[in-house]
């Protein structure tokens, strides 16, 4: 038997690595290698065209931008317009009573009976509860039999008084002699000692009547009455509830009563207004967004002539009957005024630039280019502003000007929002 190491090709000792090497044919690294040489061909023509794409894509930026840089800035303006000579002011309002009152007891005791309930209408002089007072009615029973003992007293007092008059008249007219000057004095003395006690009691039985009297009128309020025409809104009593007089903390009330015919409509007014408000005849809508046909007319019947210092607002009144009651104390509305118009100029908003040096408005002067004009501001409308002066009729404004548009830059126009002022003075 032949060795095995005598069998091995010299090439390979190791069995396995003969084995191995028999697996590929000839002609396996031509292939390999043409197949590096496509992959790379088309990783350089990968590269060629992505960055001859870039190439291009940044040159058209390029001129993109050399494009913007030269055309001008397109703006957005409108044309500064008079202000209309009438305009409306839209404010909100609060309804409030023509009078109101809380309805307190005047005397300590019981609810007996009441006779009116929240939403009631009730008159002048109506009746809406009764309270027992049995303190009250022993007092002026009390009261009157004092009463009655001082008239009594009266009596007394008036018939000592005669009789002392008349002895002193006696004295006084007797012969000279026949009584002594010191026994005329003591009856003259004592005649006037009486008629002093008489009055005395006089002025005690019209103390009495006083009291009596007072009392009396305490009596009448047992009967809780209305004070005027209008609407229970609050009740706070039942039968048999203890009340007491008077209004102070500790006291609870019986009622609350509110008359709302005419009613009264409270707005605060911005100080920019208030002047135009205090002119006479200023006329007013007011409605409603609960109530979509409620459309009441009106004048402001009064102003506060002063201006809140808290609030820097004006307080208006206006009033107007509430026939059918469709407005109640307390609601909101919303109140339309009509100004007359000034001198001032209008311009949206949107144009005016607020700066460290104040107020200022863009406008495009006769070159095409901005120009920054200081203004001062008339009133604040909204979406419109008042403009005192620094303007002048006719003039372009930029709206919303961009903070890189500096002065004297050209700029080109939109006309899209020109006539906005013009239709704010329409309306």
């Amino acid at each position: 038997m032949t060795p095995l190491s005598e069998d091995l090709d010299p090439k390979f000792p190791n069995p396995d690595d003969a084995a191995v090497a028999t697996r590929f044919s000839r002609g396996t690294g031509s292939r390999m290698l043409r197949v590096a040489v496509v992959i790379a061909l088309g990783l350089g023509l990968g590269f060629f065209f992505v960055h001859r794409q870039r190439t291009e894509a940044e040159a058209r930026l390029a001129d993109a931008t050399d494009h913007d840089v030269a055309e001008k800035p397109r703006v957005d303006v409108a044309t500064v317009s008079p202000s209309p000579p009438t305009q409306a002011l839209a404010l909100p309002g609060e309804t409030a009573a023509w009078d109101e009152t809380t309805i307190y007891a005047r005397v300590n005791g019981y609810v007996a009976k009441w006779f009116v309930d929240i939403g009631d209408h009730v008159t002048t002089g109506q009746t809406l509860a009764t309270i027992d007072t049995p303190e009250l009615d022993a007092e002026l029973l009390a009261a009157k039999a004092k009463l009655n003992a001082s008239i009594a007293q009266v009596a007394v007092k008036q018939a000592q008084a005669d009789f002392a008059k008349t002895t002193d008249d006696r004295w006084r007219e007797s012969p000279k002699g026949v009584v002594s000057d010191q026994e005329r004095e003591s009856k003259k003395a004592g005649s006037a000692a009486a008629i002093a006690e008489l009055n005395a009691a006089r002025a005690q039985v019209m103390l009495e009547q006083a009291d009596v009297d007072r009392l009396s009128a305490l009596t009448r309020f047992k009967e809780v009455t209305a004070p005027f025409d209008g609407t229970i809104i609050q009740r706070h009593i039942d039968t048999g509830n203890l009340v007491t007089a008077g209004s102070t903390a500790n006291t609870s009330s019986l009622y609350q009563l509110s008359k709302d015919d005419p009613i009264r409509i409270f707005v605060h007014a911005p100080q920019s207004v208030a002047t135009q408000l205090m002119a006479p005849d200023v006329t007013a809508v007011i409605t409603s967004s609960d109530q979509a046909d409620l459309r009441l007319e009106g004048k402001i019947a009064r102003t506060a002539k002063a201006i809140d210092p808290a609030s820097r607002t004006l307080r208006v009144e206006i009033d107007i009957p509430n026939v059918n009651h469709a407005l109640v104390p307390g609601m909101y509305v919303q109140v339309a005024f009509s100004l007359r118009g000034g001198s001032e100029m209008l311009v949206p908003a949107a144009a005016v630039l607020f700066r460290s040096g104040g107020p200022q408005v863009a406008v495009i002067d006769k070159d095409g280019a901005v120009a920054f004009k200081d203004v001062k501001i008339a009133r604040d409308n909204g979406n419109f502003v008042a403009i005192g002066s620094g303007l002048a009729i006719g003039d372009k404004a930029v709206l919303n000007l961009s903070s890189q548009i500096a002065a004297g830059e050209k700029v080109k126009l939109n006309d899209a929002k020109e006539g906005d002022t013009k239709s704010a003075s329409a309306r």
